[in-house]
């Protein structure tokens, strides 16, 4: 079988590099990535190497004004950036800002890992499952799933997006707040669309190996599937909630978009997922399904959340907000999952 993940909203899968300033020039609206050994090569051949590689060793990003001809005729590759006002933000955005995160690939295409589906489907059915998700006898065992296929990059643009805060305003009472600086990423953009191998072993699901596997109920497909849905309204829910807190109404709309999304696959055998870089804690914790006072009572024993909880504050009080046409408009990372 063959499973198909379409892009909801903008996701990135990454593979832990960075495109850093002096690999990349921005010209007419695009992320223009240098093929660098060509240009080693054709500057070889003059005198322009040595002063080239001096600016790549103390410049924090090549000067346009000098090199600004490799932008046009030596680019591996060509990233849109999503809109054309992000080419002003990236022109005033800090130097640190500017080390872009890229999705993961192989030389033919970027592709979707198997294990961050298996990821995201685990966290679900943990979180419906709470006493059944792991261990000596994991059910996930039942689910293998491939790497997708290498995908073509037209639908990928760099994107814009800022971590959205709360402010207090009174009992119960916040408003939006922005945490400083701007981060730009390569994603994958809606409608993008991955396919691989999806298997299930129903030798698991035999009624003498479960016996052995002390597992009660066969696990199958359509309560992997249920599981993933529960825990993506569960998500869904809070972020709506996130929304209305902040007056975003954009975001708002695109929250209530992804809802109406989650009732048409739960009914037609599809499930949502929240995965990838920037999904954030709500699309990795399975704690979201107590009630609140317990969940805040079980994370403030740990160090790293003590301090947050202790504030008082809704936990999480942060999100990442894509920005499409210059306005936070989208949570990252929401894909559909079927299979065909």
């Amino acid at each position: 079988m063959k499973y198909q993940v379409t892009v909801l909203t903008p996701t990135l899968i990454g593979d832990g590099a960075r495109l850093s300033p002096i690999d990349y020039m921005v010209w007419r609206d695009h992320v223009n990535v240098l093929d660098q050994p060509k240009i080693f090569k054709l500057l070889a051949r003059g005198n322009r190497l040595e002063g080239y590689l001096s600016q790549l060793q103390r410049a924090t990003k090549l000067d346009f004004a000098s090199w600004g001809g490799f932008a046009q005729n030596y680019a591996d590759r060509r990233i849109p950036f999503e809109d054309a006002a992000v080419t002003a933000h990236w022109d005033r955005a800090a130097l640190d800002s500017l080390h872009i995160p890229t999705f993961r690939s192989t030389r033919t295409g970027p592709y979707l890992p198997g294990t961050a589906l298996k990821g995201a489907l685990r966290n679900g059915f943990v979180f419906a499952n709470p006493k059944s998700g792991s261990g000596p006898s994991d059910r996930m065992r039942v689910f293998s799933v491939a790497d997708s296929d290498p995908g073509s990059r037209d639908p990928f643009r760099v994107f814009m997006l800022r971590v959205a805060t709360l402010l207090p305003q009174g009992p119960d009472n916040y408003t939006l707040g922005w945490k400083p600086g701007t981060t730009f990423a390569e994603m994958a953009g809606p409608g993008a669309v991955f396919e691989g191998i999806w298997r299930e072993n129903e030798f698991l699901n035999r009624e003498v190996v479960r016996q052995t596997l002390h597992w009660n109920t066969p696990v199958t497909r359509d309560r992997l599937f249920d599981a993933a849905n529960r825990y993506a309204a569960k998500q869904l829910e809070l972020h709506a909630r996130y929304a209305a807190w902040t007056s975003l109404d954009t975001l708002a709309a695109s929250v209530a978009d992804l809802q109406k999304r989650l009732e048409s696959a739960g009914s037609e055998g599809r499930c949502l997922l929240s995965l990838g870089w920037g999904a954030g804690f709500l699309s990795k914790s399975t704690t979201i399904g107590m009630p609140e006072a317990d969940q805040r009572k079980l994370l403030e024993t740990f160090p790293f959340y003590e301090r947050a909880i202790k504030s008082g504050m809704p936990f999480p009080k942060t999100r990442r907000i894509v920005f499409l046409k210059d306005k936070p408009a989208t949570l990252p990372g929401w894909v559909e999952l079927s299979i065909g």
